[in-house]
């Protein structure tokens, strides 16, 4: 599979993490064909987006702002999996057992080791999984004929936008408030990240 076309735009809203190469025209199509499929896999993604809120909160109590924002973070996740749930329920849905998410997976994999380089790797991981979630939410707000389901995901695209800002910001804090550096590394790992989503290839799913 050829690398994704690179993008000259925001293509995850008005935040910091701008994506440097943009999904394959193909993923729409197929995420709308087998949209059942995308809908189990897009509360294994809720679910684990909470978790991942309530892990940091662990980890990293310490950090400015970190623990009520995750707080809050966690509960808003728990909520959109309920409805995600509930569309699920509606079509007939159960939820499987998870199998994991290969994109995620390759870029936990990004992250360095040392303590304090690990909690800003961790924070500027999760930002960009923000961001791609917001581009492919979007495209699915965009795609879908059915105009409530439609707004339900231009909802959920503006909370990753959110989102994806809120984690950049942490890592900033994390590092120091030395931007240029956190900016520099998350440039990185953009350039890396393209080069997953080419790996991990088309999917019936949000990644």
């Amino acid at each position: 599979m050829s690398r994704p076309t690179p993008s000259r735009r925001p293509l995850s809203g008005e935040g910091p993490v701008i994506l440097h190469a943009a999904t394959d025209p193909r993923w729409l199509p197929l995420a709308l064909e087998r949209f059942d499929e995308v809908l189990v896999d897009h509360a294994h993604c809720e679910k684990k987006a909470a978790a991942n809120a309530l892990s940091l909160l662990q980890a990293y109590p310490d950090l400015p702002g970190l623990p009520s924002q995750m707080a809050r973070l966690a509960r808003e996740e728990s909520a959109h999996l309920a409805r995600v749930l509930d569309l699920m329920a509606a079509r007939g849905l159960t939820l499987t057992k998870d199998a994991g998410d290969p994109y995620a997976q390759g870029l936990q994999k990004l992250i360095r080791t040392p303590a304090a380089e690990r909690r800003v790797d961790r924070l500027l991981v999760a930002a960009v999984i923000e961001a791609r979630s917001c581009e492919r939410l979007s495209l699915l707000a965009e795609g879908l004929t059915d105009p409530a389901l439609a707004r339900f995901y231009g909802e959920l695209a503006q909370s990753e936008d959110g989102h994806q800002s809120l984690f950049y910001r942490l890592a900033v804090t994390a590092s120091g408030g030395e931007e240029a550096g956190v900016r520099e590394r998350l440039e990185w790992m953009l350039e890396r990240e393209a080069q997953v989503v080419v790996d991990v290839g088309l999917r019936a799913a949000i990644h």
